[in-house]
């Protein structure tokens, strides 16, 4: 299993990402987590994600999961054309519900557990790689879930790795401390394990070894 999941973008850790998908991989851009947003805003968000990927010698195309809505064959057949997926910021609550009713979920569990592909994600799309999304309502909101998705908000991960994922911490600039604290303060009396990601970090899985976090 490879996995990159970084608070915001590449971090400090562009050549690491390299080093997972390989040069010029086919790379799938999930923006999901943008999908409460206004389409013009949803446009320029995927935009944001192809360009400096595409600079970066990567072909990358978006994968709107919505039109796999009733196929997750089909969809699971498309992401064996890619080497790996890029799942942006945005709502984790409206990402993880699009990924649930898409069937693209377990689609993706399924691959990246067994190699087949590279998960890549910052902000939200590392954050719905954890097992759980307690904590996460602090500064995303889960009311955007229904009017989205058709869906009531999904509250468990992926799972891809046994830690939640606070990000922006560290004096990021998209930190709001006090929101911080409070989602630390929700995951420690759940006594659930976390990490607290700055904008220069990322968790890197590859292979069979535990997480590490650089």
């Amino acid at each position: 299993m490879r996995l990159f999941l970084a608070s915001y973008r590449f971090g400090d850790h562009h050549t690491r990402f390299a080093e997972l998908v390989g040069p010029g991989a086919r790379i799938a851009v999930i923006a999901a987590a943008a999908d409460a947003w206004p389409p013009a805003a949803r446009a320029s968000a995927v935009t944001s994600e192809l360009a400096p990927l595409r600079r970066a010698g990567y072909d990358a195309e978006e994968l709107d999961v919505r039109d796999f809505a009733r196929s997750p064959r089909t969809l699971e057949q498309t992401l064996r054309t890619f080497d790996g997926v890029w799942v942006r910021g945005g709502n984790t609550f409206v990402l993880r519900a699009q990924l649930a009713r898409t069937g693209a979920d377990d689609v993706l569990e399924h691959l990246v557990r067994d190699g087949e592909l590279v998960y890549a994600g910052y902000s939200a799309g590392a954050a719905v790689a954890t097992p759980t999304l307690i904590g996460l309502d602090v500064t995303d909101d889960p009311s955007d879930v229904l009017p989205t998705c058709g869906i009531e908000p999904v509250w468990t991960g992926l799972g891809l790795v046994d830690f939640a994922i606070v990000p922006h911490g560290g004096g990021s600039v998209l930190e709001d401390p006090a929101a911080t604290a409070k989602t630390v303060a929700v995951l420690t009396a759940e006594k659930i394990p976390f990490r607290v990601l700055s904008d220069q970090q990322v968790v890197v899985v590859d292979g069979g070894g535990e997480p590490s976090v650089i």
